[in-house]
């Protein structure tokens, strides 16, 4: 489903997000992406969704190659994924209940199906009573978990998680796993970037990044 063939990313002469990677990722896997700061997740993550695009190598997507897909088709690409990325871009002018409902008015969906899938949605982040609320009377881990909501209502083929838990308090990081857990469940492939090793159990793996190259753990990671 993701294929990375030795792909390397450079901002400027010597300066690279990702050396060499390549690594293979199939259906219905959960994959924990770790490292330290600057290691290279999310360059990683937004090369998956066409937001950044490799200097050199070959990424793969259901078939499609990142590197020389025309930018018309990316909508297309972006419509079979649920991107969960830092910063959740909130249209602060609009409540809860229209923030999720964006993405599937954008591709057609009635009013009534948009609304009906939203509310399931925050059900299972644990915000249907947020859903009048506007969000900036929500609190940062609040406003992820609206984030997560947009990201998953339209039943993508891939989640693409940045840090999804990083606000959250730990009774609140486990319901959003869960309801990520239960996607993956029913064949939905997730990759998250994380710096809790606690949530590393729920992977199908953990593929270790350090200064853009893959690394063999997270102590050695953070060693480096």
């Amino acid at each position: 489903m993701i294929q990375f063939q030795q792909v390397n990313k450079e901002y400027s002469r010597e300066v690279f997000a990702l050396r060499d990677i390549s690594l293979s990722i199939t259906q219905g896997e959960l994959v924990f992406l770790a490292g330290p700061s600057g290691a290279g997740k999310s360059t990683l993550l937004k090369m998956i969704a066409g937001v950044e695009r490799p200097t050199s190598g070959t990424v793969t997507v259901n078939g499609q190659d990142i590197g020389t897909l025309k930018t018309g088709s990316l909508p297309y690409l972006r419509r079979k994924l649920g991107l969960i990325l830092q910063g959740q871009g909130l249209l602060l002018d609009r409540n809860v209940l229209a923030n999720v409902m964006l993405p599937l008015i954008v591709t057609g969906a009635s009013g009534s199906e948009a609304e009906m899938r939203a509310r399931t949605a925050l059900e299972k982040v644990n915000l249907s009573d947020k859903a009048e609320a506007l969000p900036l009377s929500l609190s940062g881990g609040e406003q992820q978990r609206v984030a997560i909501a947009r990201a998953i209502v339209n039943r993508p083929q891939i989640i693409l998680a940045d840090e999804p838990t990083a606000f959250l308090d730990k009774d609140n990081a486990n319901k959003v796993l869960s309801a990520l857990k239960a996607f993956q469940s029913a064949g939905v492939t997730c990759i998250i970037s994380s710096h809790d090793e606690q949530l590393f159990d729920h992977a199908t793996r953990v593929i270790y990044l350090n200064k853009g190259c893959i690394s063999d753990s997270w102590t050695s990671s953070l060693a480096a």
